[in-house]
């Protein structure tokens, strides 16, 4: 069971309906008036997130995004950007007159927090969180933009976006991005290590408390933080660490399993 809070009532919805096995995700992102912000990304994340999410735990998912009609280069940008992400592209691509309500059959909807809401055409609607930058004086990236994923680990961004409730405001300074790709590092290199250990199973436990945060209401913060109890416990055999890094982050998609195999390579 997967339950979504639907903005409309607040209340927890189970999706999809019963007996039902594909999930039908409309994205509906914001206008483009200066360029791809931290908010886009953030409103194609969940929807990816949400699509991981069911294909995990065994249902079909289908996406469709519903835009703006865009000039070439900023299809180009919004592709590129959902490619260094981690997001798979949609299935299925409608542009709306910006002056209308996006409207698309969906199990669930997912908009911008204040951005115009979908006809009533049924689902549950998802309302995300707006994202803000700090300044450059006080440590931010230093434009409204500049969380859009560049340097050497664009997946930092997708980290940081992840660790707070998708409801919830989230504040991107250069601080938050640094601890994001140190924590993105030390994690790589600790999976590495583990690989290298004789595998085991997941514990029962932990797998029972990460369903549980994902079916309510998609808890990505609780996940990540299971995640650090994990790599400290010493109850846990490494094999069994890689293992459940490597699962989760198939909803995570921050490629965790990057450096897997690198330290032992030899250079000719």
């Amino acid at each position: 069971m997967l339950r979504i809070a639907d903005a409309h009532t607040g209340r927890l919805v189970e999706i999809p309906s019963a007996h039902r096995h594909l999930l039908r995700i409309c994205v509906h992102l914001p206008a483009i008036d200066n360029g791809i912000g931290a908010l886009h990304l953030r409103v194609l994340l969940l929807g990816d997130v949400l699509a991981r999410t069911a294909e995990l735990r065994g249902l079909q998912s289908l996406t469709a995004l519903t835009a703006p009609d865009l000039p070439q280069e900023q299809v180009q940008a919004l592709d590129r950007v959902m490619a260094v992400l981690g997001i798979h592209p949609p299935a299925t691509v409608r542009a709306h007159d910006p002056g209308e309500a996006p409207s698309a059959a969906a199990d669930v909807h997912v908009i911008a927090h204040g951005a115009e809401q979908p006809d009533s055409v049924g689902g549950v609607l998802i309302d995300v969180g707006q994202v803000g930058t700090a300044p450059p004086e006080e440590g931010g990236p230093g434009s409204p933009d500049a969380a859009v994923p560049e340097g050497p680990d664009p997946l930092a961004v997708r980290m940081l976006l992840l660790g707070h409730a998708y409801r919830t405001p989230v504040m991107v300074t250069g601080a938050v991005l640094v601890e994001a790709r140190r924590t993105l590092r030390h994690w790589r290199q600790s999976v590495a290590d583990w690989a290298q250990e004789p595998s085991r199973p997941i514990p029962a436990d932990l797998l029972r408390q990460a369903h549980a945060a994902l079916a309510d209401n998609l808890d990505l913060p609780a996940l990540l933080d299971m995640l650090r109890s994990v790599e400290g416990d010493t109850s846990v055999p490494a094999g069994a660490k890689f293992e459940t890094f490597a699962y989760l982050d198939r909803v995570l998609g921050l490629d965790l399993a990057r450096e897997v195999g690198h330290q032992y390579q030899v250079t000719p």
